[in-house]
C-alpha cells in the first residue's frame, strides 16, 4: 500500500511539473526600462491549447524586502487579460511618477501570473504559476555599459567572506564567481554604488578570481579576471 501511494504521489508531481513547464512563456529573464523612453515592453506567448488568464503587476524592493505594488511607480497594461492557445500579447510597462535617482539604476520586480482555464469539476486542482523577473530602470543619464561597469568592480577578502565593491551606476547580476576554478555558492548581485559580500568556500585562502555577469538580454558575459 505504501509503495502504491508513493508511486501515485510521484506521478502526480510529475504531471504538475509538466503542466507548469508547458504554460505561458515570458519573452525574457529581465526587462530594462530605458529612462529616455515612455515605456518598455515584453512579449508573452501561450504555446498551449489551453487559454490562460494573465495578471501582471510591478512591486519594489525596500531594504531587501518586497514592497507593495502601490509603492512601485510603474503600471502594467493590460493588467489582466485572457491569452488564448497559440496566441501572444505584449505587456507594456509605463512609468507613473516616482522620484527615482537619475545617476544610477533602480530595481523593481515584474510579476506575471498565469491561471489556466478549467471546466468546473469535483476533486480538481487548479495551479496558477507566477513568473517574477527583474525590472531595471536605467536613467537616460546613465551612459556606461554593463561591461564597462564590470571592469570597475573590486574584490577583497574580509575574514571568511569575499567583498565586492561596485562604484558604477549599474546593477551587476552574477552568473558565476570562481576562485581557483571552484565556483562560489549563493553569489547573487551587487547594487550600484554599493558593496556585497559572500561566503568563501571552505579551505580557500586566496588566488585567482574570475566572474561572469548576466547581460541585458539574459546572456552571459565573457570571464573577467582578478586576484585576491
Amino acid at each position: 500500500m505504501k509503495t502504491w501511494r508513493a508511486t501515485a504521489v510521484a506521478a502526480l508531481l510529475m504531471t504538475f511539473g509538466m503542466a507548469a513547464q508547458a504554460g505561458v512563456v515570458v519573452g525574457g529573464t529581465r526587462l530594462i526600462y530605458d529612462g529616455g523612453k515612455k515605456e518598455s515592453s515584453i512579449n508573452i506567448s501561450n504555446p498551449d491549447k489551453t487559454p490562460y488568464l494573465i495578471q501582471s503587476w510591478v512591486d519594489g524592493a525596500e531594504n531587501g524586502k518586497t514592497a507593495p505594488a502601490d509603492k512601485a511607480p510603474f503600471i502594467v497594461t493590460p493588467p489582466l487579460f485572457r491569452l488564448d492557445g497559440n496566441q501572444q500579447n505584449i505587456l507594456r510597462v509605463v512609468r507613473a511618477g516616482g522620484d527615482l535617482p537619475e545617476t544610477k539604476e533602480s530595481l523593481y520586480w515584474l510579476n506575471i501570473k498565469s491561471i489556466p482555464s478549467a471546466e468546473k469539476r469535483e476533486n480538481t486542482l487548479q495551479i496558477a504559476v507566477k513568473t517574477r523577473i527583474k525590472l531595471i530602470f536605467r536613467p537616460s543619464g546613465v551612459k556606461s555599459t554593463l561591461e564597462e561597469s564590470a571592469k570597475t568592480l573590486t574584490w577583497k577578502r574580509t575574514g571568511n567572506r569575499i567583498q565586492v565593491t561596485n562604484p558604477s551606476a549599474h546593477y551587476i547580476t552574477f552568473f558565476n564567481v570562481k576562485i581557483n576554478g571552484s565556483a562560489m555558492k549563493n553569489v547573487t548581485m551587487v547594487a550600484p554604488q554599493s558593496d556585497a559580500s559572500f561566503d568563501l568556500p571552505a579551505g580557500v585562502t586566496g588566488g585567482s578570481l574570475s566572474w561572469q555577469f548576466i547581460n541585458d538580454y539574459g546572456g552571459t558575459s565573457k570571464p573577467f579576471i582578478a586576484s585576491l
